[in-house]
């Protein structure tokens, strides 16, 4: 059997680039994404992510859906691994996750490959205040919610055709996180 040990590093909008967009508020208030908006009160962080939406089999009824996702935790420490069995896509839409419950969690992603392997993964720690958004077909672990129930507000994709790929490591590979 192949071992295989994952240890997360920061999430950054430039390591994470490959897979996805960062949603977080930009550091530099110059930013282009500002936008002051109810009379110069409110800070408008203005289209941060594209929602990527393709219908199916021609069915014309593909639209984005507002979730939450409620993750149990995943306890995982230098003590206590978590093994990842597998990953999934979705090819036809991306995926944003943005937490609601002050808590880290853990992002896991693959190399755009037809069949991920364990050296083609990738694994972020996203602070609490980071949300993520999956590029359409991008291989990822679904959420990984640490310590305690987190909540995540989910922006998906709904509509016809099969949009959930699941890819199963062999049995003779075993992969574990560990922080």
């Amino acid at each position: 059997m192949k071992e295989y040990k994952l240890t997360p590093q920061p999430l950054t909008k430039e390591a994470f680039a490959p897979f996805g967009d960062v949603v977080e508020v930009p550091d530099n208030k110059e930013d282009p994404s500002l936008i002051m908006i109810n009379g110069g009160n409110t800070e408008r962080y203005d289209s941060l992510v594209n929602v990527e939406l393709e219908a199916a089999g021609g069915k014309p009824d593909t639209h984005a859906v507002i979730n939450i996702f409620r993750a149990q935790p995943r306890p995982v420490s230098k003590e206590l691994a978590m093994d990842i069995e597998m990953v999934e896509r979705h090819p036809f839409g991306s995926q944003s996750f943005h937490p609601m419950s002050g808590e880290e969690y853990l992002v896991l992603v693959a190399d755009c490959v037809e069949e991920p392997t364990p050296e083609n993964l990738h694994l972020f720690i996203a602070r609490a205040d980071q949300g993520i958004n999956y590029h359409k077909n991008t291989w990822h672990h679904p959420v990984l919610g640490l310590n305690k129930v987190c909540d995540f507000l989910v922006v998906d994709r709904k509509g016809g055709g099969n949009n959930c790929e699941e890819f199963f490591f062999g049995k003779d590979v075993k992969i574990q996180i560990t922080c």
